[in-house]
């Protein structure tokens, strides 16, 4: 017990974590920054050379810093492939296959996880292996149910495939997370008078809600790096996403170096955007799992 006006005592673990903090610990922290700043070199590169003009970069080269702002090359590109049509074609694909393969990820993982149905073992080997499965093997049959369907050449298509594809991971992920989910609590709640679907969105969900918020991020992302099968299935320049877009272009050797420049800067910049936004949703959903 302290006596009256003495500083209060350091709690034991804080005193740990005081003296933990030595050079060893900067010596980490400067390797860190160093090596965030490495990585930021290709995409400082790329911004320079959106900046400049085609005459500056044939001269000075393209490590050399832009002298001024000249987003002609920006403007150009923006207008030659209707970007701001080919970004919102992308966000509506993203964004749709990340909250529908959540959702079909979360109903899947309930039954198997949880539900513990029959065969629960195979069908999850079955989840790992179309996880395997390379793209090219899958481009043929779903192209032709695609044409078979008559949903060709349109963004459901795509939508449609990747939620499926998707939530092949995310199911063999959010089954082994509810299949150590606490039984105890499952069975309180069945007391109460919850069924299934109560169970389901008052109980499992908002304690694996960390784990799900990860894989939206990560779906997200996924999918719009994703260029093989939108470049089969989206042929019409007005359902193209960004990545297509972009790869269209390139083939068609209408770019020079600025223009390419710009077209990486602009294809790149939502998902930043999109991860900025999203850090620390990212960051407590990878760490949930550490603390009890």
């Amino acid at each position: 017990m302290t006596k009256p006006g003495a500083p209060p005592r350091d709690r034991p673990g804080a005193q740990r974590r005081r003296r933990r903090r030595g050079p060893s610990a900067y010596a980490v922290l400067v390797a860190l920054a160093a090596l965030a700043g490495i990585m930021l070199i290709p995409f400082l590169v790329v911004v320079f050379n959106a900046l400049k003009t085609p005459q500056e970069y044939t001269s000075k080269g393209p490590l050399a810093p832009p002298s001024g702002f000249d987003f002609d090359a920006i403007s150009d590109f923006w207008d030659r492939v209707d970007f701001g049509h080919v970004l919102f074609n992308s966000v509506l694909v993203s964004g749709s296959v990340a909250v529908l393969a959540v959702l079909l990820s979360v109903f899947n993982a309930y039954a198997l996880g949880i539900g513990r149905i029959k065969g629960r073992i195979w069908l999850l080997a079955l989840l790992l292996l179309a996880n395997t499965l390379p793209q090219e093997a899958l481009v043929y049959p779903l192209y032709y149910l695609a044409k078979q369907f008559g949903i060709y050449d349109t963004r459901l298509s795509v939508i449609i495939v990747f939620t499926v594809v998707q939530s092949a991971f995310g199911t063999y992920l959010l089954s082994s997370v509810m299949s150590a989910f606490p039984r105890p609590l499952l069975e309180a709640a069945r007391i109460d008078g919850a069924n299934r679907w109560q169970v389901l969105w008052r109980v499992v969900v908002p304690v694996v809600r960390p784990t799900l918020s990860v894989l939206l991020v990560f779906f997200f992302v996924w999918t719009w790096n994703e260029f093989l099968i939108p470049m089969v299935f989206l042929i019409s320049n007005e359902n193209q996403t960004v990545s297509v877009a972009l790869g269209v272009l390139q083939g068609q050797r209408l770019m020079d170096a600025t223009m390419s420049s710009a077209a990486a800067l602009l294809g790149l910049l939502p998902t930043v955007v999109f991860f900025l936004i999203f850090q620390r949703t990212l960051s407590r959903g990878l760490t949930a799992g550490a603390i009890k």
